[in-house]
């Protein structure tokens, strides 16, 4: 029985993929082992967002090469639709881009029997959702599924509408059915995923994001989370549609960027900071307690030190339960990479530094307001008779006897800057 290995950089959606792809080769009578097992393939998806992740995708695809010289290697994702023939000094056997991921099998079968490398990396701008599907998350409790791809913002400073292509949405009847297949293999908590989730039916007519989570809603699932969202979703009448989902959990990524309207403005950014408050209180009040989580660009080209302090404070003001920091990171065609007065690479880091202290005081915050609350707990795993797993915030907790799969109530107890200590009620 030939092997295959896979490695996945970057985000929820890439896990998607990957977790499509898998199956493809289970299908297809591959045994399926670790990363770092000898196997017959390798399929690293990758990740170009920011040099960094350029940088793990390739060190993944050396380590394969390392690990089994004479493996086929797959180089899927954002990297491989970015770079596509560049890629094949690599020696890689297929190089897969942002569609052709069903067929993922049949060509490298293709390649191996015919000897030689392809590349499967093809015009993203006008093609439909590609009809991947999943029947589970391998060793998970909570399930992907991807219900949106592409993006046509066109922020200054991303690569990824040139890589996922245009909007694309999953038809509101394969969105059911998959969230069905799913709620029936025993997941427990389904999460809504996307390029630009937000703009789901966009390319559908009259249909938007709350009728696809009305969709899934209706598997009767425990849990149902959403991805990344855009502040401008969080409409009054949005937000009245996801109060009436009994499963909805009350955790919410809203991108920020920037709490400076300037550098909003350069980013191309479609809100204004007043905007993404409104839209914050607007989801606080509804969902009191609830966790919203963002993302923040530090030194994105002619930061100021007084723009910089706007975002401190603006993170302050919001109390944002957890926030991703990224150092700006330059990527080659965009129109960020060729503004003037780019930050040097040392104050970015530093004031990336600076804002993750000012992110993890309002973390411990919200987690303080937390204390004392019986929640659900979501259990994922267990070492030395401690449950780890999440409450429908997203926050981590630790519950003492607590198995793998199981929902328990627990009350939170103190927090330790990274999980709830909680205690069965």
């Amino acid at each position: 029985m030939p092997s295959v290995a896979f490695q996945t950089l970057g985000c929820k959606v890439n896990q998607y993929d990957t977790q499509a792809m898998l199956e493809c080769f289970t299908r297809a009578g591959y045994e399926v082992r670790a990363f770092d097992a000898p196997a017959d393939v390798y399929v690293v998806n990758t990740c170009t967002v920011t040099g960094t992740g350029d940088r793990k995708s390739m060190n993944a695809v050396r380590r394969a090469r390392r690990r089994n010289p004479s493996a086929d290697i797959v180089i899927a994702g954002c990297l491989a639709q970015r770079d596509g023939e560049k890629l094949l000094p690599t020696g890689a056997r297929l190089i897969i881009g942002a569609n052709h991921r069903a067929e993922v099998v049949a060509l490298l079968e293709t390649a191996q029997r015919e000897q030689r490398q392809i590349v499967a990396v093809g015009d993203i701008l006008r093609v439909p959702f590609e009809p991947l599907s999943i029947s589970g998350d391998a060793g998970h409790t909570r399930a992907m599924m991807k219900i949106q791809e592409g993006c046509d913002r066109y922020c200054t400073y991303c690569i990824i509408p040139y890589v996922r292509g245009g909007i694309r949405s999953r038809a509101l009847s394969d969105v059911r059915e998959e969230a069905a297949r799913l709620c029936a293999a025993g997941y427990r908590e389904l999460v809504l995923t996307g390029i630009h989730l937000t703009s789901y039916g966009r390319d559908l007519g009259d249909v938007t994001l709350a009728d696809a989570v009305e969709a899934a809603a209706a598997s009767g699932v425990e849990r149902l989370r959403l991805g990344s969202l855009e502040p401008v979703v969080a409409t009054p009448a949005f937000i009245e549609r996801m109060r009436a989902i009994p499963a909805l959990c009350p955790q919410f990524h809203l991108a920020l960027q920037s709490g400076s309207d300037a550098v909003l403005r350069r980013m191309r950014r479609r809100y204004t900071t007043a905007e993404f408050l409104a839209a914050a209180e607007r989801l606080q009040a509804a969902f009191p307690g609830c966790a919203l989580t963002t993302d923040v660009i530090t030194g994105f080209p002619g930061e100021t030190e007084a723009d910089f302090e706007a975002s401190c404070r603006f993170v302050e003001r919001v109390g944002f339960a957890r926030i991703h920091v990224f150092p700006y990171s330059a990527r080659t065609g965009t129109p960020a990479a060729a503004m003037p007065d780019q930050v040097p690479r040392a104050e970015r880091e530093e004031r990336a530094r600076a804002l993750i202290r000012v992110g993890q005081a309002t973390a411990r915050a919200w987690a303080e307001g937390q204390l004392g609350r019986v929640r659900p707990v979501l259990i994922e795993e267990s070492e030395n008779g401690i449950g780890r797993g999440h409450t429908p915030e997203y926050a981590a907790a630790l519950v003492p006897g607590a198995t793998p799969g199981a929902l328990v109530s627990a009350r939170l107890e103190s927090w330790d800057g990274e999980a709830f200590i909680a205690s069965t009620p």
